[in-house]
């Protein structure tokens, strides 16, 4: 089985298909490689697709320690694929908690980056939410090993953001329990405790965002609420960053609309390789309204 190995010494499992220029995609918390099956079938016909497992999701390694996850680790650990691929520069594309660890790749890495695509982004970022957001994640940790992964797959799944791919696509739906089920409790709880609870929220990274200028594209579903607000926060102060909503759309919107995910992101490519994509004009960032000044 193909693994890269981390400067801590975790192996990560990966998977790829197709060759040219290279995309590397970053599963959300309760998804894993698997999660990106529709975009490596469409992406695999025209660049190199490439998906891993996070640290804490077999068969990547499940260090036992808490200590071994954070965001950092997160956002390194993609660089550690890309340095075991032999890969200089890629597009990086996370959903949710990969959203997260793409976003601060672009921080840490970004002359290792073509583009960001930063999905799904924001869940416990606004202040108001902060507390609430820690307090579950210690509840989702606490569950996991209380109770075990199939247990907490029957609650999760049905989040107020997901039950929007049950009701479109039941199948999917299923598979998408089933696989969810399949995890590792600890290291499913290790994630929450360690990278989810512990990251910084997006309003205290806002001067990180000023500096960024990797094209970057910021995707999240309507329906998604946790991550409307970050995601206007990023479009307004990310200089190189476009914020696309979906419509009609919960969290995990690649397997949910994946034609529309893939249209969009598709798109972006082309801008980012073509180097079309545009930095903001600043005009367009004024006290006014309508461009027009009152005395």
């Amino acid at each position: 089985m193909p693994y890269a190995t981390t400067p801590d010494g975790v192996r990560l499992y990966y998977e790829e298909t197709g060759a040219g220029r290279p995309v590397i995609f970053v599963h959300e918390f309760a998804g894993d490689l698997r999660s990106w099956e529709p975009q490596l079938r469409c992406f695999g016909r025209r660049y190199r697709a490439i998906a891993f497992n996070a640290r804490g999701y077999p068969p990547s390694d499940v260090p036992e320690n808490p200590a071994s996850y954070s965001q950092t680790l997160a956002a390194d650990d993609i660089k550690a694929v890309l340095d075991h691929l032999g890969i200089d520069k890629a597009h990086i594309v996370g959903l949710s908690m990969g959203g997260f660890a793409t976003l601060h790749f672009g921080f840490r890495h970004p002359q290792r980056a073509l583009s960001l695509c930063v999905a799904g982004c924001g869940y416990g970022a606004e202040p108001a939410e902060r507390a609430r957001f820690r307090a579950e994640a210690e509840a989702i940790a606490g569950l996991l090993k209380a109770e075990g992964m199939a247990a907490f797959a029957e609650k999760y799944a049905y989040g107020p953001a997901r039950v929007q791919l049950e009701n479109k696509d039941p199948r999917g739906f299923a598979e998408f329990k089933r696989m969810l089920a399949e995890h590792s409790a600890l290291g499913s709880a290790n994630t929450q405790l360690g990278v989810q609870r512990e990251r910084p929220t997006l309003y205290n990274l806002v001067e990180e965002m000023r500096r960024l200028t990797l094209p970057t594209l910021v995707l999240s579903g309507d329906e998604d609420e946790p991550c409307l607000q970050p995601g206007i926060l990023m479009k307004r102060n990310i200089p190189s960053a476009a914020f696309v909503v979906m419509p009609n759309c919960g969290h995990a919107i690649n397997i949910e609309a994946p034609d529309e995910f893939n249209r969009i992101l598709g798109d972006f490519f082309a801008q980012a390789d073509a180097g079309r994509w545009p930095m903001r004009d600043p005009r367009a960032v004024s006290a006014s309204i309508t461009g027009v000044e009152t005395s």
